[in-house]
């Protein structure tokens, strides 16, 4: 009988201690969700700092809308968008697998900036993670060619890097032109 008490005990106690690391383990999953979408926030607070608002991540292609307010105007109107390369060009590879670059474009196709996110890169430190490499795709058209060596800097070392994280810019920013932009002398 006692070693039967034992066992109840030690089942409850062990139950009880798995029910609390759930919780703590709920709670921590909660926070970082949080803190990546507070990061998503000022990520895209850097690529447009005059927004009023974001939306969610949304729609077909996966998009999040930004909204300024106009003087006079009661509702925000849209000033741009951005996206996630990697959910526009998945098959982009790296040396080292997909690059994640959140850009910012307004509407009338000129890119506010990127931001180069998550990847696996080994010559990253040394070229897309650079402020260089961000800087040069500030106020650049999605109709410029995006060619490296020419009107996008390349390292020498590390073109496949750099070639790749610019084709997922160039080709993911033309896709959302595509879908929600109005091409210049068209009407929607």
């Amino acid at each position: 009988m006692l070693m039967k008490t034992r066992t109840l005990s030690a089942v409850l106690v062990a139950g009880a201690v798995a029910v609390g690391f759930a919780a703590v383990g709920a709670a921590a999953l909660a926070a970082v969700g949080q803190s990546r979408d507070a990061q998503r926030r000022a990520q895209l607070a850097l690529l447009f700092p005059d927004a009023a608002r974001f939306s969610p991540k949304e729609g077909s292609p996966p998009h999040f809308k930004v909204y300024a307010r106009e003087r006079g105007a009661e509702e925000p109107r849209i000033v741009g968008y951005a996206f996630l390369t990697t959910d526009l060009e998945p098959l982009e590879r790296g040396y080292d697998g997909p690059i994640q670059i959140l850009v910012g474009m307004d509407t009338a196709g000129v890119l506010t900036g990127i931001v180069v996110g998550t990847h696996h890169e080994p010559y990253g430190y040394f070229s897309i993670d650079l402020p260089n490499y961000a800087a040069q795709f500030e106020a650049k058209s999605i109709r410029d060619r995006f060619r490296l060596g020419r009107d996008v800097d390349a390292v020498a070392t590390a073109t496949l890097t750099v070639g790749s994280a610019t084709r997922a810019v160039k080709n993911s920013a033309r896709r959302i032109a595509r879908a929600f932009l109005t091409p210049p002398g068209a009407s929607r």
